[in-house]
C-alpha cells in the first residue's frame, strides 16, 4: 500500500515540477527547439534534423519523469548527423540550455531547474541516436535520478 501512495506523491510531484519549469524556461528553450524543426524542415534531407528537434521540444516543455537513453543501434549516420547538427544549431541550442540553468541557479527555487537544465545540454548537442522514454521504463537514470526499485551501475 505504501509503494502506491509514493508513487502517487512522486506523480504529483513531477507534475509540480513540469509546470515551474515550463513557466520558468520550458517553453522558450522548446521555443528554440520548434523554430530549429521548422527550419529544419524547409529541405527534403533536414527533415530528420526537424524531427529531432521536434521531439526535443516535447521532452523540453514537459522533462520531468522522462529521461534520455542512448540507442545502441545508432550507427555511423547518426554520428556523421550529429557532427552536422552541432555546426548548424546544436551549439546555440547548448548555449540557450547554460544561459537558461546560470540564470536559474541564481534563486534557491531554481537551482533544482538550473541542474535539469544543465543535463539536457549533452542533448541539445548530440540529438540523433538518443530516446526519450518513460523514467519508468529504464533501469536505472544516466542522469543519476534515482529509479524506483534499482541501483545505478557500479
Amino acid at each position: 500500500m505504501r509503494g502506491a501512495s509514493t508513487a502517487k506523491q512522486n506523480r504529483h510531484m513531477r507534475t509540480i515540477g513540469n509546470i515551474l519549469w515550463f513557466i520558468l524556461a520550458g517553453w522558450w528553450l522548446a521555443l528554440g527547439y520548434a523554430v530549429a524543426g521548422v527550419i529544419a524542415c524547409i529541405l527534403i534531407i533536414t527533415i530528420p534534423f526537424g524531427i529531432a528537434a521536434f521531439r526535443i521540444a516535447g521532452f523540453v516543455v514537459w522533462p520531468f519523469g522522462r529521461t534520455v537513453v542512448r540507442k545502441p543501434d545508432a550507427g555511423f549516420w547518426s554520428v556523421i548527423g550529429n557532427i552536422i547538427w552541432i555546426i548548424v544549431v546544436g551549439w546555440e541550442l547548448a548555449i540557450g540550455h547554460l544561459v537558461a540553468g546560470v540564470l536559474l541557479c541564481i534563486t534557491i527555487i531554481g537551482i533544482p531547474f538550473g541542474i535539469a537544465c544543465f543535463k539536457m545540454i549533452p542533448l541539445a548537442l548530440i540529438p540523433l541516436g538518443s530516446q526519450v522514454v518513460p523514467l519508468d521504463s529504464v533501469d536505472y537514470d544516466p542522469y543519476g535520478v534515482p529509479v524506483q526499485g534499482s541501483e545505478s551501475p557500479a
